[in-house]
């Protein structure tokens, strides 16, 4: 048996085996190249790959430091490769999650889920995503680039769950402000402010679209669905939306005069940059259903109120900012999410819908003159998409950066399925308290 797995033969067999299925998974043959090179290190060793090696040592004898390069090598190379297709770290950063998920939970994403996506910018350093720490400066380099692909995965998103996604509108960033939306700096600020401002908003930056930040959220809408919110209450295809018991809006609390002892917030799990007191008798607390009960049986607590705002009530930085869609974050849509394949009518009142989509997701020259709708130099009344698109909300209603602030999710930016919590910290607590035990190893729902 033991001259059987030494042989030579027998380790090409197996390695080349392992390679060619990866290749037929990866559906590019021009990787077959590399079985080439697999039996020359195996068989034939007429090429020196390890080239930090001396070729013939005396006595066969490689020193420690060889032994230390060639572990790092294999540790690199391995982490990477399971990086890349099978599962990858997140941290959950923000708060647009909680209660379902809270700052501070690490968790892993499986790229399986949905099939892993062909990197559009391989040529990257290891274990960052699109800077290198201290200096700052990009990671990446986009000498070869390729076209979206993805390769086949165990099933396709789904209503509900917890997706890790590339933020669709980071393809142009401000350096000191990398998750805020490059197009609302815009909006708020003026263009001219904002590449001009060094000192607040620092270099603008392009990213493709696997280098853009990586957000997670809920996918409420899938291809083909219809969205809308009624009063804070989210209905797809006419349904109520499932309620999750992690799910919370804001609300105001007023006490008699007293204030509310932190204590029993922290209690309440309730974070200390979630506790917003504009008096002694005045809060504004984000709470899950639960905590609206328990708050209310309070002594000193006269009323709890949920913040909602009113239906006709025109927010501009809400999706698509348009006076045509006059929507709120509590009151918005119906909207139909695209699905691949299906054409929609286009007109100048609907064209602020599905703009981004055509331009710049979809890379079409899109123009309008004299109220005429242009698409590569044709006049258009519909447009077919090519890509499937998801609606994506955060289960922290109130506080969360979501697809009501920048519209549709388009499948290429979907990388992976939030799995499990595998550590929690809360970064509230000392040290000795930090960890939340109740959270290690938690499934997500």
């Amino acid at each position: 048996m033991k001259q059987i797995l030494t042989n030579k033969w027998f380790k090409f067999s197996t390695v080349a085996a392992i390679y060619f299925l990866w290749v037929l998974w990866l559906q590019n043959f021009w990787w077959l190249i590399g079985i080439v090179i697999i039996f020359d290190i195996y068989i034939t060793r007429k090429v020196h790959w390890s080239f930090w090696k001396k070729k013939n040592p005396p006595g066969g004898q490689q020193t420690k430091v060889v032994e230390w390069i060639d572990a790092i090598i294999f540790a690199v190379i391995a982490a990477s490769f399971i990086r890349m297709f099978f599962i990858e770290a997140y941290t959950i950063p923000t708060s647009s999650m909680e209660k379902s998920m809270l700052v501070g939970d690490y968790l892993f994403v499986s790229k399986t889920a949905y099939g892993p996506k062909v990197p559009n910018t391989p040529l990257s350093f290891p274990f960052v995503h699109n800077k290198l720490p201290f200096i700052n400066t990009k990671s990446y380099v986009e000498w070869i680039k390729t076209p979206y692909r993805r390769l086949a995965g165990f099933g396709k998103v789904k209503n509900n769950d917890v997706v890790v996604f590339h933020f669709p509108e980071g393809d142009t960033v401000a350096s000191k402000l990398p998750t805020q939306s490059y197009y609302q700096l815009i909006r708020a600020y003026g263009r001219e402010r904002v590449w001009s401002d060094k000192r607040n908003f620092g270099e603008i930056i392009v990213h493709p679209v696997d280098k853009r930040e990586n957000y997670i959220k809920r996918c409420v809408g899938i291809p083909g669905d219809v969205i809308e919110l009624k009063q804070g209450i989210l209905y797809v295809n006419g349904k109520k939306q499932h309620h999750f018991d992690g799910m919370q809006y804001n609300y105001i609390v007023q006490t008699n005069g007293t204030s509310i002892n932190p204590k029993a917030l922290e209690r309440l799990h309730i974070a200390r940059a979630d506790r917003h007191e504009f008096s002694s008798t005045q809060y504004i607390f984000p709470l899950t259903d639960e905590n609206v009960e328990k708050l209310k049986s309070f002594n000193n607590v006269i009323s709890v109120e949920k913040m909602l705002e009113k239906p006709g009530v025109w927010d501009k930085n809400i999706f698509p900012a348009s006076e045509h869609f006059k929507w709120n974050v509590d009151n918005f849509g119906p909207l139909t999410i695209p699905a691949k394949g299906k054409t929609v009518s286009l007109s100048i009142e609907n064209l602020p819908l599905y703009k981004r989509l055509i331009s710049v997701y979809e890379n079409n020259k899109l123009e309008v003159k004299d109220s005429t709708i242009y698409i590569n130099g044709e006049a258009a009344s519909g447009y077919t998409f090519k890509m499937d698109y998801y609606w994506m909300m955060g289960d922290n209603r109130h506080n969360s950066a979501d697809s009501r602030y920048w519209g549709f999710v388009p499948e290429d930016h979907v990388v992976g399925k939030a799995e499990i919590i595998w550590l929690s910290l809360d970064k509230d607590k000392s040290f000795a308290n930090k960890i939340r035990w109740r959270r290690i190893f938690k499934k997500i729902h």
